[in-house]
């Protein structure tokens, strides 16, 4: 029984309309794509200054606007890295058809959306003319380039050569050459294992138990060296780049985005204590995380204030040789067995970020009976819809003491400038992690379609399913691209945090479609709890709001881009 759309002969020829001419297609729309963000950075930069500057009240009311400009750049600096990928991959030999149909189709598809409406999400599609453009300013946009990619890139030949593509490589690690070194690739080999035999099995079962992943399994992702993956060598780690941690947490996700987020903790706590923290603090921590024997916890948030870190009223006081903190946290992840906390509050009165500080607040494990055996410290779960596996919890401190040696650097005041320097690494593992759940959902999804026979067929064989799955393999490849991209820009010591953003508010959203776009094809099957999909769909969902909500995401995206003015 065939499990993939008919082969139909003009598929393949009527696909490849495009492809010999592709690179350099590819090239002339990141140009124009390019002019139409100048005209349209210039004109919301118009809304918004005062005097020459940037105007809060303004950006405020202007929000839709300003937001819709940082969607706009993230379109066309992800079409820049995946023209740079094809670009790479021809150079090199590697790019046949299956992966320049998936650029070609990737141009197609965002470039349309681009000249129509782009989707910020399900209820809110931003459209030039919302950042102040004239319909002859957008026309910047269509140079002959443009117009080849918009009308032939993405077209009902081209997804179904794909969807041919896609059948044939089924069960594959990923869906086209990502274009990484070789030596990712036996990265992703050994965790994709990992993945199959001891996570995929049981994940399921542990999100419907709400049960914690077990420790025979951080154990093991402990001995992966999964910890101490970008800790460097002298304490005790593998001393990789931040690509080997995409590569790491995009397969762990794929399993379970519970196991895949477990080394998020241990990269946070690493960042603050390599960043920040006393040559004493360092010898002491980074072997202990990185070996797994010490699991950190990240203590940020408090109710009413989410993202406004501003407003942290949590103190610790200096009082002798330790802090008496007092206060309440709350959605903080697997707080019950984690062994140190990286606490944010308040240590002096200095108003705003200046009076926070960062402790690394020791405290014993604790377990569903009692989550917190400590003096001063008490708490609650949070029960969640999915990022099950670690647990949320809400914690009340009262005159709970951290050692004064354990302050940050050993100077107050300096905690949100330390917790900073963590976020572009933070996000960018996030957006591996959107990924990793992404690939996820097109794997379900195409496996279900190929098995369920409908009118005498594998349901894959209509457009309107496997059209899904192909553009969930597409869009992985986009969200792919530019969160490499923004890795590549860590390792090499340049400031990256607005592609590191651009690339989580992405693949978020990919992570999000991938999952509802699953569960549809699964029809009613995808809202049983017994299915898997249905797991992954509440999983995804988080992912546009940690780590900064996509509304916040694309607010300091566009803060960037207009502080430099027109």
């Amino acid at each position: 029984m065939s499990q993939s759309p008919a082969a139909n002969s003009s598929n393949a020829s009527e696909s490849k309309v495009l492809l010999d001419d592709l690179l350099p297609l590819t090239a002339g729309a990141v140009d124009a794509a390019d002019a139409l963000f100048v005209k349209a950075k210039a004109s919301v930069f118009a809304k918004v200054a005062k005097d020459g500057k940037v105007s809060a009240a303004a950006i405020e009311r202007e929000q839709f606007a300003v937001h819709g400009l940082a969607w706009l750049a993230t379109y066309v600096e992800a079409l820049r890295q995946l023209a740079a990928y094809a670009a790479r991959m021809k150079e090199e030999g590697r790019f046949g058809e299956f992966e320049a149909l998936i650029v070609q189709a990737a141009f197609g598809e965002y470039l349309s959306q681009m000249a129509g409406g782009i989707p910020m999400s399900q209820g809110e599609t931003v459209r030039m003319r919302d950042l102040g453009l004239s319909h002859e300013e957008t026309q910047v946009l269509f140079n002959d380039a443009v117009r080849k990619l918009v009308t032939g890139g993405n077209t009902a030949p081209v997804r179904a050569r794909l969807a041919e593509l896609i059948a044939a490589n089924a069960g594959a690690a990923t869906f086209g050459d990502t274009g990484l070194e070789e030596t990712y690739d036996a990265i992703r080999d050994q965790m994709r294992k990992f993945a199959d035999a001891e996570v995929i099995p049981h994940a399921h079962d542990w999100h419907l138990k709400d049960d914690y992943i077990p420790m025979e399994v951080v154990a093991q992702m402990s001995e992966l060296g999964v910890f101490g993956l970008t800790i460097p060598e002298e304490f005790g780690g593998l001393g990789l780049g931040k690509e080997s941690m995409c590569v790491v947490s995009e397969e762990l996700s794929r399993g379970y985005i519970g196991v895949g987020s477990l080394g998020t903790r241990s990269e946070i706590a690493a960042e603050l204590i390599l960043g920040g923290g006393t040559d004493e603090q360092k010898n002491k921590w980074l072997p202990k995380i990185a070996s797994g024997e010490t699991l950190p916890t990240a203590v940020f948030t408090e109710p009413n204030t989410g993202s406004d870190l501003a407003s942290l009223r949590t103190r610790g006081r200096r009082d002798g040789d330790v802090y008496k903190v007092n206060g309440n946290k709350t959605w903080i992840t697997h707080a019950a067995r984690a062994d140190v906390m990286t606490l944010l509050c308040r240590t002096n009165d200095e108003p705003g970020y200046k009076g926070l500080s960062m402790l690394l607040a020791e405290k014993p494990r604790g377990g569903d009976n009692e989550p917190f055996p400590a003096k001063g410290m008490s708490g609650g779960e949070i029960e969640v819809l999915g990022y099950r596996g670690m647990k949320e919890f809400e914690i009340g401190f009262d005159d709970f003491e951290v050692k004064a040696e354990n302050l940050l650097g050993g100077e107050e005041g300096q905690g949100f400038k330390q917790l900073m320097q963590t976020f572009e690494s933070a996000r960018i593992q996030t957006a591996a992690r959107a990924v990793g759940v992404a690939q996820c959902a097109l794997e379900l999804g195409l496996r279900y379609a190929q098995e369920r026979v409908q009118f005498g067929k594998p349901i894959y064989t209509f457009p309107r399913v496997f059209g899904k799955l192909v553009m969930m393999a597409v869009e992985i490849m986009v969200a792919r691209q530019i969160t490499y991209f923004a890795a590549r820009e860590k390792d090499g010591g340049r400031r990256c945090d607005l592609e590191a953003g651009m690339a989580k508010l992405l693949a978020a959203r990919v992570a999000w479609a991938a999952a509802d776009n699953a569960l549809q094809i699964h029809g009613g099957n995808g809202f049983a709890l017994e299915y898997p999909v249905s797991r992954v769909l509440c999983d995804a969902r988080i992912l546009n709001i940690f780590e900064g909500a996509a509304e916040i995401q694309a607010q300091v995206i566009a803060r960037r881009l207009l502080e430099g003015g027109n």
